[in-house]
């Protein structure tokens, strides 16, 4: 299943060892708590850049994707839940 939104807000949700996790949260999502899969965007470049998508989590209300890159707010993306 396949999905268009726009990143809305990005947090850190962790620094250890100098690896980071972050949390992003889209405008429209069809990803749950428990889901993984993959959110791509287009870079300036024209080249595509695909985030996995390591779990779900929901924060006051709200679904957040758990990824190990950050996208700034305002890109567009597609997710995908599952595998693409």
């Amino acid at each position: 299943m396949s999905f268009s939104a726009v990143v809305v807000d990005i947090a850190e949700e962790s620094r250890v060892a100098g690896q980071q996790r972050w949390l992003v949260h889209l405008d429209h999502t069809e990803f749950r708590v428990g889901d993984a899969g993959a959110i791509e965007a287009i870079a300036r470049s024209g080249a595509r850049l695909q985030v996995p998508v390591l779990g779900v989590v929901e924060r006051e209300g709200e679904i957040w994707h758990r990824v190990e890159k950050p996208l700034m707010a305002g890109t567009s993306v597609t997710g995908y839940v599952g595998l693409p």
